[in-house]
């Protein structure tokens, strides 16, 4: 299924060993669903290049066939103004990793004896830093949320100050089952991707809202379908999945900042777990305990939230500081 606002891409019929490598990245890797079918996207927009193109399958292209797709994903980016700049390399760079690991997959499985990315560089790419909120503007949404004093004000109060007290994935959040509340509400046990389990705990002020929100929770279970509701957190009537959606929480996080008169480009789901590594760093956490928290598998991944605490500082620096400021002379 495409991604809403992507056309739906043709359904080829794919050389059988591309689902075999699909298949190894479930069963070996635990890999998501999710990141099964980013690989099928990308396999499979290879696949028809190659076919159209170059009048070859994955399984035979060359050096220069991959080389003539690459360069060819990165001019059509760039005329159809879909990205630019640094997203474009992204883009390019992503395609060249699955199908690294495809051609590697089959050199392990003895299905060819080259593998013809390895003379390609990977695009060099400018470092991205993720948005974050200022600790004022969280405090301003934590506040706004909770005004109305409703079921629904408490449940996203409750939302709010979990995923600042734990810095968790959206999934992992609205999908959060009521036994991965730890004793006296102190943590939460997480699974994680690749089915990693890590404890969490929560801050004084997600224990004070969690216990509120438990108060009013079964406002949110229906009579129809109750067993599949009871076992979540965050239950939805309304739901197929039983529990409140990415997406619907997301959509109450757009409102909550107009409301809270925040600019909602800056408010999302993820954008709260850059605050909560962000600030946590900031204050002098431990980087390995915020990776942990997180749930990163490689530090590198964390450590990005160091560079946007370095450029805060700096800015601050250039801002503040009396010896930064440039006197003209008379």
């Amino acid at each position: 299924m495409a991604r809403p606002g992507r056309p739906a891409m043709p359904k080829p019929d794919l050389h059988p060993l591309v689902d075999s490598f699909l298949d190894m990245l479930t069963t070996e890797r635990g890999a998501a669903m999710n990141t099964r079918q980013a690989y099928w996207r990308d396999l499979a927009d290879a696949s028809l290049y190659l076919r159209k193109e170059r009048n070859t399958d994955i399984n035979k292209a060359t050096t220069a066939d991959l080389k003539a797709y690459l360069k060819d994903l990165s001019e059509k980016i760039h005329v159809k103004g879909e990205n630019k700049g640094k997203i474009a390399v992204r883009t390019v760079a992503r395609r060249l990793s699955a199908l690294r690991q495809f051609y590697r997959f089959m050199v392990s499985e003895d299905a060819r004896q080259d593998d013809p990315t390895s003379g390609i560089e990977s695009p060099k790419q400018g470092r991205t830093l993720p948005k974050t909120l200022s600790e004022a503007e969280v405090d301003q949404l934590i506040k706004t949320a909770g005004a109305a004093g409703t079921p629904e004000s408490l449940r996203l109060v409750c939302l709010l100050e979990t995923l600042y007290a734990t810095g968790l994935r959206v999934s992992e959040l609205v999908g959060l089952p009521m036994s991965a509340i730890g004793e006296e509400n102190q943590f939460i046990v997480v699974a994680g991707k690749a089915g990693r389990e890590r404890m969490v705990p929560l801050s004084d002020p997600a224990q004070k809202a969690l216990k509120i929100y438990l108060d009013v929770r079964k406002r949110f279970i229906g009579t129809e379908g109750a067993a599949n509701q009871e076992q979540w957190l965050f239950p939805s009537r309304t739901s197929d999945s039983g529990h409140l959606t990415r997406q619907r929480f997301a959509q109450l996080l757009k409102d909550l900042a107009r409301a809270a008169e925040v600019d909602e480009s800056r408010v999302s789901p993820h954008i709260l777990r850059h605050a909560f590594a962000t600030h946590l760093l900031s204050r002098g956490a431990d980087l390995r305990s915020v990776q942990k928290m997180l749930g990163h598998a490689d530090i590198a991944t964390t450590q990005i939230y160091t560079h946007i605490i370095g450029e805060n500082l700096d800015k601050t620096v250039q801002e503040k500081h009396p010896l930064s400021k440039k006197t003209g002379t008379k």
